[in-house]
């Protein structure tokens, strides 16, 4: 059997999650002993189909035998996977969901499916999370990602289902890095609204753009005593950055989520070789870090 090559694009190289599922996926691939190409889309969707197309559609290199992506736009580029499937490439959507996929398993003989973190469930425990730290209300400063995020736009829903009413979200966006939330922070705290807003805790939905946040807010000389007592939420949780930052006392609480590039990998090369037709959706689960009913204590 020949050695199998799989294409994995990602949305950046800067932000922790991303930089896992990068570790993940290589560790997997020299287990199974697969040639993995990994590109970075720089968080830009036309970048990321322009990649992806290149590899599908090339002449002169080697078509990979199936991509693994997670959409750095607010399209799951469904035209790229139709190229892919058409092309009789496997294809792997990354903590998305989409209705293709199952339009996909119909019309061509080749592995396609998903495998994503239930954003709305993360979004929720973050809610329980604030629930447990701000019983009784107070404003927070909520770092959302980009616009055209949908993982975005499902972790913010999340949170409102279960923050507590008395918890008041001042919503900013940034693109996922620290570099980004910094930036966008540190302007808005130049703004004499944000003395007036009173923050009582900093929320980002992951940790590269709550350490962002933090770096902002230090860097701020009439927030830092206001900084001591503020807590910082983020999201991810990888070993090595968002629950060290936790044992630092850098954050106050993260979620871990699982990275799932590696899994992408190992269903895929087994799929390919048994002729076996993996679930069309599979989730991993997400979990408080500490638990929240340490938070709670």
């Amino acid at each position: 059997m020949k050695k199998l090559r799989f294409l994995l694009s990602l949305t950046n190289d800067d932000n922790d999650y991303q930089i896992q599922q990068t570790f993940a996926a290589q560790q997997a691939a020299r287990k199974l002993g697969v040639d993995l190409e990994i590109v970075y889309a720089r968080n830009d969707g036309i970048v990321q189909s322009q990649q992806l197309l290149s590899s599908i559609q090339s002449t002169t290199a080697p078509r990979p035998d199936a991509i693994l992506f997670e959409p750095a736009g607010s399209t799951a580029h469904p035209q790229v996977a139709r190229a892919a499937a058409t092309a009789g490439i496997g294809v792997v959507l990354l903590n998305r969901d989409a209705d293709y996929i199952a339009e996909l398993r119909r019309l061509f003989p080749v592995p396609t499916f998903s495998i994503t973190s239930n954003h709305e469930e993360i979004g929720r425990i973050q809610g329980q999370q604030l629930s447990a730290l701000f019983p009784v209300g107070g404003n927070v400063l909520y770092i959302q990602g980009p616009s055209e995020s949908l993982a975005a736009k499902q972790r913010y829903a999340g949170v409102l289902e279960t923050k507590p009413s008395g918890v008041q979200l001042r919503v900013l966006k940034a693109q996922w890095t620290e570099a980004s939330a910094y930036k966008t922070v540190g302007s808005w705290l130049l703004l004499s609204t944000s003395r007036q807003a009173r923050i009582g805790a900093v929320c980002a939905q992951d940790d590269s753009m709550a350490m962002g946040a933090r770096k902002a807010f230090e860097e701020c000389r009439e927030m830092r005593e206001q900084l001591q007592k503020m807590p910082f939420l983020g999201c991810d949780g990888m070993p090595k950055t968002g629950q060290e930052w936790v044992r630092r006392k850098l954050l106050t609480a993260t979620i871990f989520i699982p990275p799932n590039a590696d899994l992408a990998i190992e269903m895929m090369a087994k799929s390919i070789a048994t002729g076996t037709l993996p679930p069309e959706r599979t989730f991993t689960n997400a979990q408080s870090f500490p638990a929240v009913e340490v938070l709670a204590k």
